[in-house]
């Protein structure tokens, strides 16, 4: 016994002088197969060791060179510790570090080829004789490290940027930071196919602590059964804000999104006039109004009617008899005759309806009880607003959505305003939801497939309609902000997502739609598009209670919103009564609805509640364009500063500055943008990095001052040329700077290049040191090429 002990102990020694973490064991027996001969994984990014005598992980990140995550710990008690090749359909070849636990459990600890990301999954087993039914896992809990104390750390989610020990919980990502630094810890759930994803933050020996958990409400695992469950990642950045964004690169690659391409929406609801679902009558004066303006060349493509046109009984909000129209109402020839009007005018058209709920009080669905989702109490679950949740489950069910959507995708339309999204989920009501909040998800019986989740089934729904309806039609979700459940069980399945509540429903005015598109920014254009709901132009309000509906006021305020969405390049919509709006208020819109296609980052976004600087950059041209945009969302004035470096320039250099809203030159630009901004209003800068020659610094055809239009820009020996996207009808000026620097420029002449026909070019007289201005005015849309040819 004693020579046995002896050479135990030896054994023992030899493995831990080896760095051997822990001797490997088949998942279901006891075979010794091999020693873990290294404990830690690698890739061009991230380190991942195990430690064997705390039972858990901690991550290093290359570019920091220290361990930002500690204390990983999966949920259980860890058996055995294989290192494993893995390859994911998404993300290629990796490695793994895989980990049983004494109940059979299994977790992955993977990382890929040059992705910044950890990726944690877990394997469940139920080695029972019953199914169990699970409500919720809490698959792994870790430890930011971040060389700071906890205390001056921020956490930013869904509930926004708050301290981390009074962060309520995030939906589908949180991420901790340092704000005077940028550098931080993103994580988030690529996936909630079956559950959903949060994740809680709180503070533990000065050191954020994070835990994650996915929300089921009802997962029934067979007896003898192995499942996956969601697959959450995390990663350390020097910024945040580009982990952010490449966390939504990672859902887009896992959930193999394609974007789809969206135009400015016409939305009916808030209108002054015909507001609701508007009228056949209304619809074709708007569409006729729409073409005489040439605004779909600005960018409006989409007029969508609203809730109102729907038959049924009027029980617990909306009518829900989406099958057919209210006799009494708008459209007393069907939906064909709008629809045929509106596509006449080259727009098309979209409905408003809420796919996964009805009335079970409605006469038709007396025989149908068994269609809805039921109560713990076995009564249809019903909610405030929302009504009674369908069963996505039952074939019958499933067979109705389909022909329904087929039905309203025949009737003209193909664009789907979804809205009440999340009563497919069997949740209920929370509105207004953005940190986490008990929806009692569970508080229901299984479905009519017990084996579905309702987070499954809910996916299941969509795809049905898709399916029903084809690629073309543009799915546009309703809302996130009344149910997260819909949040990231929405994700690869919607084209863009209302990430906020209906315009000022949560007393924050023009603020509502900017706070959450603020926070959720790095979704928009990978993900989805986010919708912050209508930007309102109308100077006055309606005699209405709702909130939504009020004026905006001055001209100063009417800019903010449209503004904020144009630079962001998020969804624009416009509900104002269009043919009534004065032509200053119009000529917002114009400059506002188009998007462009450069990069969009809140330059302040770990800062404060609601950023107020925003940085534009696009070089796909070759030339590099920038806009910054300053927002004071305050009822009182405010200065407004930030560096160059800050805001992603550079320190070194002198900026040529242009104030589109202002139409004026600014004075140069160096080491900081400092401004003092009225209450409720906004600055849109046009900058470019000064040169020895002239150079285009803005355009006036859209608030990105050339992102959009200007396609190319040359300097060759005293040549300014380009080439221009010209809208017909709508001067069009190039801001020229750098008359004065290198040489003293002189302007020989400006002429159009190839077919001049029904084209204009004009050089304005010069009034503003070191600029010119040059118009050119064309009849028709077209693309132009120009030159202004200089001397010295």
């Amino acid at each position: 016994m004693k020579k046995l002990l002896t050479v135990t102990m030896a054994l023992i020694a030899f493995l831990v002088i080896n760095a051997y973490s822990v001797s490997i064991k088949h998942p279901g027996g006891d075979k010794f197969v091999r020693p873990l001969k290294n404990n830690s994984i690698s890739n061009q990014l991230l380190t991942v060791s195990y430690n064997s005598a705390l039972k858990g992980f901690e991550v290093t990140a290359q570019s920091a060179k220290k361990a930002f995550l500690k204390n990983v710990i999966p949920n259980g008690v860890i058996e055995t510790v294989e290192q494993k090749t893995v390859v994911s359909a998404a993300f290629g070849r990796g490695t793994a570090l895989l980990v049983t636990t004494t109940d059979g459990n299994l977790f992955s600890f993977a990382l890929y080829s040059r992705q910044p990301f950890l990726f944690v999954s877990q394997t469940i087993k139920n080695g029972g004789s019953t199914n169990i039914d699970i409500p919720k896992l809490n698959p792994v809990s870790f430890s930011v490290d971040l060389g700071k104390p906890a205390d001056q750390l921020k956490t930013m989610g869904t509930g926004g940027l708050l301290a981390p020990d009074k962060n309520p919980g995030s939906y589908v990502f949180l991420t901790t930071v340092d704000p005077g630094s940028r550098h931080g810890v993103v994580a988030g759930w690529i996936t909630n196919e079956k559950g959903s994803g949060v994740l809680f933050s709180n503070i533990e020996n000065s050191l954020v602590n994070i835990k994650a958990q996915i929300d089921y409400g009802h997962f029934l695992l067979p007896a003898g059964k192995n499942e996956a469950v969601e697959t959450l990642a995390i990663g350390y950045f020097d910024d945040a804000r580009l982990g952010e964004e490449q966390f939504a690169d990672a859902i887009a690659k896992q959930q193999n999104i394609k974007m789809k391409a969206r135009s400015a929406v016409y939305c009916t609801w808030y209108s002054e006039k015909n507001g609701g679902a508007g009228s056949e009558a209304s619809n074709i004066e708007l569409a006729r109004f729409i073409e005489e303006k040439n605004l779909k060349s600005f960018g409006l493509g989409v007029i969508q009617i609203d809730d109102e046109w729907q038959a049924g009984g009027k029980y617990n909000g909306p009518r829900r008899g989406f099958d057919r129209v209210d006799p009494k109402g708008g459209y007393p020839n069907g939906m064909a005759a709008s629809t045929s009007a509106v596509k006449a005018a080259g727009l098309e058209n979209g409905i408003w309806w809420m796919p996964f709920a009805r009335n079970y009080q409605d006469p038709e669905y007396k025989d149908r009880q068994h269609w809805f989702a039921k109560h713990t109490n076995g009564k249809p679950f019903e909610t405030n607003w929302g009504a009674t949740s369908l069963d996505l489950t039952q074939p019958e069910v499933q067979t109705h959505i389909a022909e329904l959507a087929k039905t309203m995708k025949n009737w003209g339309y193909n664009y789907f305003k979804m809205d009440g999204l999340y009563t497919g989920t069997v949740t209920n009501l929370v509105y207004i939801n953005d940190g986490y909040k008990n929806d009692s998800i569970g508080n229901s019986k299984p479905l009519f497939n017990p084996l579905k989740t309702q987070i499954e089934a809910y996916r299941d729904g969509l795809r049905i309609l898709r399916k029903a309806v084809g690629e073309d039609v543009f799915f546009s979700g309703c809302s996130a902000s009344q149910n997260m459940r819909s949040f990231g069980a929405s994700m690869g399945l919607v084209n863009s997502m209302r990430i906020g509540p209906d315009f000022n429903h949560d007393g924050q005015t023009i603020r509502t739609g900017a706070i959450r598109a603020s926070r959720l920014y790095f979704l928009n254009g990978k993900v989805w598009w986010n919708d912050p709901d209508p930007s309102m132009l109308r100077e006055k309000g309606l005699s209405t209670a709702d909130p939504g509906a009020g004026g905006i006021g001055s001209l100063t305020r009417a800019r903010l919103l449209p503004s904020f969405v144009a630079i962001t390049s998020q969804f624009f919509l416009s509900s104002d009564w269009l043919p009534d709006l004065p032509e200053e208020r119009l000529e917002i819109m114009k400059r506002c609805m188009a998007s462009h296609h450069g990069i969009a980052r809140p330059v302040d976004l770990f800062d404060k509640f609601l950023p107020s600087i925003w940085r534009a950059t696009d070089k796909k041209t070759g030339t590099e364009r920038n806009v910054i945009g300053l927002f004071n969302w305050e009822t009182t004035a405010h200065k407004i500063r930030t560096t160059l470096d800050w805001a992603g320039l550079s320190n070194e250099k002198t900026y040529y500055a242009f104030d589109f809203w202002a139409n004026k030159p600014m004075t140069t630009i160096s080491n900081a943008i400092s401004e003092e901004l009225p209450a409720e209003s906004c600055i849109m800068i046009a900058v470019r990095a000064r040169t020895n020659h002239p150079v285009v610094v803005s355009t006036s055809q859209h608030v990105t001052q050339g992102m959009i239009d200007l396609v190319k820009e040359e300097w060759k020996n005293g040549v300014l040329s380009g080439t221009s996207k010209i809208i017909g009808g709508d001067d069009y000026e190039l801001r020229i700077a750098g008359i004065n620097d290198g040489a003293a420029w002189k302007l020989d002449k400006a002429k159009i290049i190839g077919d001049a026909k029904n084209v204009t070019i004009e050089v304005l007289p010069q009034t503003e040191k070191g600029w010119l201005r040059v118009v050119i005015k064309a009849k028709e849309n077209r693309m132009i090429n120009w030159q202004v040819v200089f001397r010295k």
